[in-house]
């Protein structure tokens, strides 16, 4: 009888999500040549799609944890390898199974979110306190939409200016919307990237009945993750909802002229393309479409914009790793912001946000650059 070894269950799941995707790799090395990690540091990325192939990968490495999911590899991919699918395979395996070890901050979220709802392990009565005092009402049935603001908007104390600009924006074109409060949940978007499917699938589950009790059939997120989770995994599960990215949403509101940016900001202002937002998703214009708007932007492209956009290192749940100094994407983004001239990095993602935050504090370069979102930038010209 032939030894079933630990991969030989990694191809199972690989199938289940798929097909038996790493066998049609032919090793061209195009993966390694794109990887952004191989700006800061080795990442084999061919080596382990060949040790899969071969049925030994080496799940007690370092490279199990390391890949961002920012999809530059599999854009690239000359036979269409689904990369990222088979970097959660090995994630799977290794928590389903017990194969290597799981890291302690993937652990500890896991942890917080399948506990009280949000990988911060903060507790759920907190997830509305950014609302407090701004009038904004409980989503109910006959609304037009509900604002999910994401678990780092809802809970970082940096970032919870994200989730009242969104708002107060909304409010200022007259929109019906409303939030719901310490039932939900966290998506699950990083749940899933770092292997636990299960949580994944309970936490679709306990989101999807709450929003479907409520009467929610559209979602405005501010988060990148959550509108390529909601809008594209959700519904493998049956649950579908329309969900519209926040640069979306205001786009629209402005071409509608139901609000007009009017006060003049002269700032010159250079955007980071978030990897879920541009190539996952193609939202490219719209955040451009919203600076334009602004009298007194003037928008400058960075080095590595729209579909080559550089990750800030948050995707594939490594916003919960502790990257050292010297292998931080957010650095050479920084750099790469700062060489256009720009004093404004405007982004439109939390994990971008928070990466470039702690960047330009290592840095020392807040006297250079501030970072903020777009929506930060509509509600100061509104």
């Amino acid at each position: 009888m032939q030894a079933v070894t630990p991969f030989q269950d990694a191809i199972d799941i690989i199938k289940e999500e798929g097909g038996d995707i790493c066998k049609l790799c032919y090793q061209c090395g195009t993966c390694t040549a794109t990887c952004p990690w191989n700006l800061v540091r080795s990442f084999p990325v061919r080596k382990t799609m060949h040790q899969a192939q071969l049925g030994l990968p080496d799940f007690e490495s370092e490279d199990m944890w390391l890949c961002v999911t920012c999809k530059w590899c599999v854009d690239r991919c000359p036979r269409g390898v689904g990369i990222i699918d088979v970097w959660k395979s090995f994630r799977r395996a290794i928590v389903e199974m017990g194969i290597g070890g799981v890291p302690d901050s993937v652990r500890i979220t896991a942890k917080n979110v399948s506990g009280v709802g949000n990988p911060q392990g903060e507790t759920r009565e907190k997830r509305t306190d950014w609302a407090k005092d701004m009038g904004i009402k409980t989503f109910t049935k006959g609304m037009d939409v509900l604002y999910f603001a994401c678990c780092f908007n809802s809970y970082d104390p940096k970032l919870t200016r994200v989730a009242k600009a969104t708002a107060k924006i909304m409010q200022k074109a007259g929109i019906n919307f409303g939030i719901l409060g310490s039932e939900q949940s966290c998506c699950g978007e990083s749940v899933r990237k770092t292997g636990n499917e299960e949580l994944f699938k309970n936490l679709v589950q306990t989101n999807a009945d709450i929003f479907n009790r409520a009467g929610v059939t559209k979602i405005v997120v501010s988060s990148p993750h959550c509108y390529h989770t909601f809008k594209n995994e959700y519904p493998e599960f049956g649950a579908k909802f329309e969900v519209v990215h926040s640069s979306q949403f205001i786009a629209e509101l402005i071409r509608d002229k139901k609000i007009t940016p009017s006060k003049e900001l002269k700032k010159k202002v250079t955007l980071h393309d978030s990897c879920y937002l541009g190539r996952h998703n193609n939202v490219y214009d719209e955040p451009r479409e919203v600076l334009k708007s602004i009298p007194g932007v003037e928008l400058v492209e960075m080095l590595n914009n729209r579909e080559n956009g550089l990750c800030c290192g948050g995707g594939g749940g490594r916003i919960w790793a502790d990257t050292k100094r010297g292998e931080r994407f957010s650095d050479i983004r920084i750099q790469q912001a700062i060489d256009t001239g720009a004093s404004t990095l405007a982004v439109a993602c939390p994990y971008c946000m928070a990466n470039f935050e702690d960047s330009v504090l290592s840095m020392d370069k807040g006297g250079v650059l501030e970072i903020k979102e777009i929506s930060e930038l509509i509600a100061d010209s509104i």
